[in-house]
């Protein structure tokens, strides 16, 4: 059984005052909750940890550089995130490959990064409305698969997010047989690669104005194993109810 994640991305969100939802989330959680990851901005990773300590809550930051030190100002590393007590990291997000330039190598020599400091990536991948509305969507999602993904894939370290790059925070959201195929595509093409037994057990997730009304029929769909959510993750109110219906899928 692949593991259910909801993941949640505060993005360029919160204070220390934010920490306080993690709280409340912790209340909020049904009784045998799916694997949650959190990820705050960097400067409240330390105080984040703390927060959750004893609950099934685990946090994540937003990205990590390839090197392990050096003069990247304002760059932070990946022994730097595990030294916060994060598990996981979230790597080559739509906007970090948008407005950062970041490569499918750039993304892989991260990912490799993230493993070397025992951390689990999460390797977002997505495709643009002029993509989509072209017919590349499948073309692109293949490119980023083969790219991003260095060798050594395995379901401990890796979780795959599947964001439209459309649908992020635009209230759109892809139909249930569009979210169907790129998540069999994905399935398939990372069966082809690493196996079968690797490839079927790597959690996928999708990412992209995921909310309450909408989460049960998305969990519903056959090769979802969660999501990663931005804005409805902020709130506590907002992200438990998905957290449950994923609880329920």
């Amino acid at each position: 059984m692949r593991p259910k994640i909801a993941a949640g991305n505060w993005k360029m969100n919160g204070t220390a005052a934010a920490l306080s939802e993690l709280d409340a989330l912790t209340r909020a959680l049904p009784e045998n909750p799916p694997q949650i990851v959190i990820c705050p901005p960097s400067p409240l990773l330390f105080r984040a940890t703390d927060a959750v300590h004893g609950s099934p809550i685990q946090i994540g930051a937003q990205d990590c550089h390839a090197e392990a030190s050096g003069a990247y100002t304002g760059d932070i590393s990946a022994p730097m995130v595990a030294d916060s007590g994060a598990s996981h990291v979230i790597l080559g997000h739509s906007e970090r490959r948008e407005m950062h330039r970041e490569t499918d190598a750039d993304v892989q020599a991260k990912t490799r990064a993230a493993w070397t400091s025992g951390l689990t990536a999460i390797i977002c991948i997505g495709e643009s409305d002029a993509q989509r509305e072209a017919g590349e969507t499948l073309d692109v999602i293949g490119a980023q698969l083969d790219g991003s993904l260095p060798e050594g894939v395995t379901a401990e370290n890796t979780v795959i997010a599947y964001e439209p790059i459309w649908a992020i925070g635009t209230g759109k959201v892809p139909s249930l047989e569009q979210i169907a195929e790129v998540h069999d595509f994905i399935r398939n093409r990372l069966a082809t690669r690493f196996g079968a037994e690797i490839g079927n057990a790597l959690p996928l997730l999708y990412g992209g104005s995921v909310k309450a009304s909408n989460a049960t029929e998305i969990f519903a769909v056959e090769n979802v194993d969660g999501a990663l959510v931005g804005g409805a993750s902020l709130k506590a109110d907002d992200f438990a109810p998905i957290v449950a219906a994923l609880a329920r899928a």
